[in-house]
């Protein structure tokens, strides 16, 4: 049964009043806090592609406030939170809520949930029924189960983009056991790709980059990579066959697959986390060598935190471009145009 709406919480942030029109201020109400929820103040949210896909064509109503891409600290918690406290430095990602009873919430990979996982914006609460607002905002109020700590050290703009980017790259990595040993290559080096390099790296991982842009090699060697191969370049292309073991491909345009899954050896896998609207695999390539091609989201609260640990440990933060929030539709054109180094972050203390 669908609960009393409670909203308490003035909100001012941004938003699309209409399917492809530009973000503008909005005010709007929180919920009043729930036993097991936290609010928090949005310090610095990132900008995600898959918003300006809600703001287009993805969106289901209108006005949509956009972000899943969360860093914040907390202002006040419910009556039965003890995990945190005003004051502690925290994450939102991409979900706040899941059924918690099937396999994979059980699992903590809740963003598999059986019966549809509670985007962080744009969805519907499970509990009160009303559309999820996200973080282009400057508060937020989630379910204690779906807020994670920030530990020391991490640079709170570079930290944002984890929330996505990052753990749609390192989550793949960690379920196919990337490791040392292993050839690894990171297609397309943009805001997933450039966190890709660099969790491979730090997993121990020979890396090779791919990209179709050769101005971009230089960056890709100084995220890590060993290598960088110009996939325009048929021969250099060829010369990859049978090297890889895994290879994650974050290209959200429609390309060419086959040359990659020439590249996998025998048993290799293929993780294309781009998700363009076709792939057009041979099947031959995946028989003849027992290849794999699958996909992957973005990860769980177990993945999540176990990802910001990991970057913790090895200073791994996103390479981002900081803007203030009457940047922001800037900002998105300039995304729309892969204009970007890499990802972009609106610190929301800034106009």
């Amino acid at each position: 049964m669908t609960a009393s709406v409670v909203l308490n919480r003035p909100a001012h942030g941004f938003a699309a009043l209409e399917r492809n029109a530009p973000v503008v201020p909005f005010d709007f109400s929180r919920r009043a806090l729930r036993d097991h929820d936290v609010a928090l103040d949005v310090l610095f949210c990132g900008i995600c592609h898959t918003d300006l896909h809600m703001i287009g064509p993805w969106g289901q109503e209108f006005p949509l406030v956009p972000g899943h891409e969360m860093v914040g600290r907390v202002t006040e918690v419910g009556a039965h939170v003890s995990d945190f406290a005003p004051g502690d430095l925290v994450a939102i990602s991409v979900i706040v809520d899941s059924c918690g009873v099937c396999h994979p919430c059980q699992a903590h990979d809740e963003t598999y949930c059986e019966a549809g996982p509670t985007s962080t914006y744009d969805s519907i609460d499970r509990v009160d029924g009303i559309r999820t607002r996200g973080g282009y905002s400057d508060t937020y109020v989630a379910d204690e189960r779906f807020v994670h700590r920030i530990p020391d050290g991490l640079d709170l703009a570079g930290a944002a983009p984890l929330l996505c980017a990052g753990v749609t790259s390192f989550a793949p990595m960690r379920h196919w056991k990337v490791g040392p040993g292993q050839t690894v290559g990171v297609v397309g080096i943009g805001g997933l790709g450039h966190l890709g390099v660099k969790f491979a790296r730090a997993m121990g991982a020979h890396v090779v980059a791919f990209t179709t842009s050769a101005p971009k090699t230089q960056d890709a060697l100084s995220l890590g990579a060993h290598e960088v191969v110009l996939s325009s370049d048929a021969a250099a292309m060829a010369a990859q066959a049978f090297r890889f073991d895994f290879i994650l491909d974050t290209v959200s345009a429609t390309h060419e697959i086959n040359p990659y899954l020439t590249a996998l050896h025998y048993n290799g896998v293929l993780c294309a986390v781009g998700i363009p609207d076709a792939l057009s695999p041979a099947p031959y390539l995946l028989a003849s060598g027992r290849r794999s091609l699958a996909s992957s989201g973005a990860g769980g609260t177990r993945e999540i935190r176990e990802m910001l640990e990991f970057c913790a440990e090895h200073g791994i933060v996103a390479d981002v471009e900081v803007v203030g929030k009457s940047e922001i539709n800037q900002a998105l054109e300039r995304l729309r145009n892969n204009d970007v180094r890499f990802r972009f972050v609106i610190d929301m203390s800034r106009d």
